[in-house]
């Protein structure tokens, strides 16, 4: 496990906070406050030990350029207001201005610093770029997990040369609860794969069907699945490179004895942004076999009714779930109820359910059961690297315990 914030001593010292407040805004206005909640007991903690807190972060995709929309200034102004304190924002994360303003801090005073990527360096993990922001401070804090699987200047060169370098709790969160899938869960383990691509996910499947007891596969990611299988698919999304993987998995995890699901039946429509047919596309048997076909000129939207009651049933009897993607088009109400039902199901009777960040998250909290979830992870990318078994390098480079 990595060292944790409880296990140094911050008082009177600067300390360099890399979050991820990468989140939505318009017109200077945060749309979903949740990265910034979650990163609060770390932040309050530093402040209540009397650290000189210094707080930076990207935001969006400004490529290497200032842009204005892009500016972490609101959230130095939603902070101060939580805080009920000053949060001093500095116009640029590098450069005598910051330097001078970390300087100047006083124990239990917070600064933040303007958006790392205005600096094309920042994702290039330039080492002087690095060598600058870690001349801030005096101890480095990542709770920073959306990012840890990108090796930027930020999140990897800084805690590379700033020493200590440890873990807040939002990040020790995070690998408590997918370190714990991916080495005892609570059984039967359940996984949900969703989304749109099966190229996103398929590393992780891999990695996974070894300690999954039920592997429920649905979204987009499935038509390539049923396509695999000779199933018609209509104008579904299907990635034909991946048929083959497809095969193999299916015919690995039988050998394994693994319960996997796939959609029997389909919520489909003749076109996605103006339907004007809007049908449930049954399956059926065939030598014992259950065959799906979408015929052509539709495409598979959502999950059908029979579906959802299997995929709710199966993963009802799981003690732990990790959920990663969505089963259909979620953000249009027709096509969101497979996704709601199950994910419903899964909140309310299994003991652990976690979400894998992402798209995931965005329809828990439309449907309003984030709160219902053991925990809902704040890294789509990274949390998928961790579950594939890679080594997230903005994790490898903290100290260990």
């Amino acid at each position: 496990m990595k060292k944790s914030i409880e296990q140094i001593d911050v008082r009177e010292k600067r300390v360099l906070l890399r979050a991820d407040f990468n989140f939505p805004l318009e017109d200077g206005k945060i749309l979903d406050d949740t990265r910034i909640q979650l990163t609060l007991p770390t932040i309050r903690n530093l402040i209540e030990r009397e650290a000189k807190l210094i707080i930076c972060s990207h935001l969006g995709r400004p490529k290497g350029k200032f842009d204005k929309s892009l500016s972490l200034k609101p959230v130095a102004d939603y902070l101060a207001k939580t805080l009920n304190r000053d949060v001093m924002m500095v116009d640029d994360c590098v450069g005598q201005d910051a330097k001078t303003a970390s300087e100047n801090l006083k124990p239990g005073q917070v600064m933040m610093l303007e958006n790392l990527r205005f600096h094309k360096e920042e994702t290039e993990n330039d080492y002087w770029f690095a060598y600058q922001i870690s001349e801030l401070a005096e101890i480095y804090v990542s709770d920073a997990f959306g990012t840890a699987h990108r090796a930027h200047a930020s999140n990897f060169g800084v805690p590379a040369i700033l020493k200590p370098a440890v873990a807040g709790f939002l990040l020790l969160s995070e690998l408590r609860h997918l370190g714990s899938i991916l080495k005892n869960p609570e059984r039967p383990f359940g996984i949900v794969f969703g989304g749109a691509k099966v190229s996103d996910k398929m590393n992780a499947i891999y990695n996974l069907v070894e300690c999954a007891d039920v592997i429920a596969i649905g979204g987009g990611m499935s038509y390539t699945f049923h396509h695999a299988l000779g199933h018609k698919i209509g104008d579904s999304l299907v990635q034909t490179e991946y048929l083959e993987s497809c095969r193999e998995f299916l015919e690995d995890a039988r050998l394994r004895g693994k319960n996997v699901l796939i959609p029997f039946d389909y919520v489909c429509a003749d076109e996605f942004k103006n339907p004007s047919d809007i049908r449930v596309v049954e399956g059926y048997m065939r030598d014992l076999v259950e065959i799906v076909d979408i015929p052509d000129g539709y495409q598979g939207m959502d999950i059908g009714p029979i579906t959802r009651k299997r995929f709710s049933d199966a993963l009802s009897a799981c003690e732990t779930v990790l959920w990663n993607g969505p089963l259909g088009v979620f953000e249009r109400d027709e096509f969101a109820v497979g996704t709601k039902t199950v994910m419903d199901a899964v909140s309310k009777n299994v003991k652990v359910s976690i979400i894998g960040g992402g798209d995931s998250a965005s329809a828990a909290s439309k449907f309003g059961l984030k709160s219902e979830f053991t925990h809902v992870s704040t890294g789509g990318g990274a949390s998928l690297a961790f579950l594939e078994g890679k080594t997230l390098p903005g994790i490898a480079v903290l100290d260990d315990e």
